[in-house]
């Protein structure tokens, strides 16, 4: 039950720390979408085979956490009132 719990509220983390990492990083946001989808479908791919192979809940329970960390990255860089993106001049 306690564990149960603890896993939880862990996993529940992963929300606020997501947004907090996307609102302290929203200039890396756009240029680095490509790889929070890599590291999203990495991370779930993963979360599948082990849930089959190596059955270590430890593991998978980081893989998902990393997972939804990046997945609110990828959200987030599509709002556009978040990321405001500086036109940059090029001469």
């Amino acid at each position: 039950m306690i564990e149960t719990l603890l896993i939880a509220v862990i996993l529940a983390s992963s929300f606020p720390v997501g947004y907090l990492l996307a609102y302290l990083c929203k200039e890396e946001l756009v240029t680095g979408r490509k790889w929070f989808k890599m590291i999203s479908w990495a991370c779930l791919a993963l979360i599948l085979v082990l849930l089959f192979v190596y059955r270590d809940y430890s593991v998978i329970l980081t893989l998902t956490y990393i997972a939804v960390v990046s997945l609110i990255s990828v959200h987030k860089s599509f709002d556009k009132k978040f990321v405001k993106i500086k036109k940059q001049l090029v001469l």
